[in-house]
């Protein structure tokens, strides 16, 4: 089996044009599934995305509104923020969709403890916390057992202010933070993505 891909994309891919070329590498997967599959990593320029089944996304908001099929509900991706989307063959791994997310969760944790962020899980919330503080959003789909979508972390301050017009994830009283503002960090998302991607394949494929 092919090893995992990383690819950064920069700020040069829209969210409509990375979502094209997530389902892309799914159709490619899924038709010879001994590819293990891309984890791609970029910054969207500002954008608002909600899960099919979230209807309670405000009427009025600064930036465009895409509704995709992923879980969760309504999350702003933006500059200074890394997103990543991991699309790979679940059907090696157990088709389990649970641990996944979890692994997914795992390796964000250890990437941000590794720069000095003290970020762990909130028992029954999806993500990365800091301190009750949501550092991390998170919501995958899954298409004939292959990945798409991922997360998306807050590194620098600039990606919070958006957030101050939704619910974040439906979660009420939701502080969000960034991964400069929990620690002496102060790094660019790109090398915050490598050592995700680092960190996800140990997980994934020992």
């Amino acid at each position: 089996m092919d090893q995992l891909e990383y690819k950064w994309l920069g700020q040069d891919v829209d969210f409509q044009g990375a979502l094209e070329m997530q389902e892309a590498r799914v159709q490619e997967i899924v038709a010879q599934r001994e590819q293990t599959g891309t984890f791609y990593f970029l910054e969207h320029a500002p954008v608002y995305t909600c899960g099919i089944r979230d209807a309670g996304v405000p009427a009025q908001l600064p930036h465009p509104v895409v509704k995709i099929n992923r879980g969760g509900l309504a999350t702003y991706h933006g500059p200074g923020q890394l997103v990543g989307y991991l699309v790979t063959d679940l059907i090696p791994l157990g088709k389990d969709l649970h641990t996944f997310l979890r692994t997914m969760e795992e390796a964000l944790i250890l990437t941000s403890q590794h720069f000095g962020i003290a970020a762990g899980r909130e028992e029954g919330l999806t993500g990365v916390w800091t301190s009750k503080r949501k550092i991390a959003s998170m919501g995958v789909g899954v298409r004939k057992w292959v990945s798409m979508h991922g997360f998306a972390l807050n590194i620098t301050p600039q990606s919070l202010p958006p957030f101050g017009f939704i619910n974040p994830c439906g979660i009420d009283g939701v502080t969000m933070t960034c991964a400069h503002n929990e620690g002496s960090w102060k790094g660019s998302p790109q090398e915050f993505s490598q050592l995700v991607f680092k960190h996800m394949t140990q997980l994934l494929y020992p």
